[in-house]
């Protein structure tokens, strides 16, 4: 998305810039600023997580012995084994447990939408501030704008609703319920209680940026709809006798 722009600004006839601050405070160059900030937050909210679930393990030779998994984005529990509840294993009974579900397609379509996001608001607003003159003369960039605004509010919907449900899947999976499934913990003499996860509240609001931001962009379709030939048509049709 923000390279059809960033071409455009280097060529022949984008050479004048015309630097014109004042577009910031414009509607368009305004939830432009927002969009670019939500965006970071989004990415930063999900992709920055670093978190770990704990047991309590009782076994030959060891007395409530904490063992712990360390999870963080993007999220592949597959691949997260819980420490050994002691060197021996507790006496041969203790094999490997790893974490259930892989959830990083979900994550990284997310954390990527929102880098994509990122850099399209800061070529846009290049192009709203050094060459506003040129984007309205020209039809074809608010036409282009509008189109990725679309996209972009369709992916911000999309994107968050699948963030979502991995989310939750993800705190099923490192919560109290991965008990009855670890057969080390089912031996003779071993006993496991869940002991706590980190906190996933911080994952909880990248989700509620993903809303915000998916709001923001379908407002901000408007707004550019204005700026096109669209909008015009239609004004001069619906004024016509």
């Amino acid at each position: 998305w923000p390279w059809f722009l960033l071409a455009a600004l280097v060529s022949p006839m984008m050479v004048g810039v015309r630097m014109d601050l004042s577009m910031l405070l414009e509607p368009l160059g305004f939830v432009k600023v927002l969009e670019w900030v939500l965006a970071i937050f989004a990415f930063a909210t999900c992709g920055g997580f670093q978190g770990e679930t704990a047991l309590l393990v009782s076994c030959k030779g060891v007395v409530n012995k904490t063992v712990t998994a360390a999870f963080a984005y993007p999220f592949r529990l597959n691949t997260v084994v819980f420490s050994a509840p002691d060197p021996k294993g507790c006496g041969g009974t203790w094999t490997d447990v790893y974490l259930m579900g892989n959830f990083s397609s979900s994550a990284q379509f997310f954390v990527t939408l929102a880098a994509l996001v990122f850099l399209y608001c800061i070529t846009a607003l290049v192009v709203y501030i050094g060459y506003n003159h040129v984007y309205q003369q020209n039809n074809k960039f608010p036409l282009t704008d509008l189109a990725i605004s679309v996209l972009t509010a369709f992916l911000w919907l999309v994107s968050t609703f699948v963030w979502a449900k991995a989310l939750a899947d993800i705190k099923v999976s490192t919560g109290a319920s991965i008990i009855p499934g670890i057969e080390s913990c089912k031996a003779p003499g071993t006993t496991c209680h869940f002991l706590h996860v980190t906190s996933m509240g911080i994952l909880n609001v990248s989700v509620v940026f993903g809303l915000v931001n998916m709001i923001l962009w379908a407002g901000n379709v408007w707004l550019v709809y204005k700026e096109t030939s669209l909008h015009s048509q239609w004004n001069r049709i619906s004024e016509s006798p």
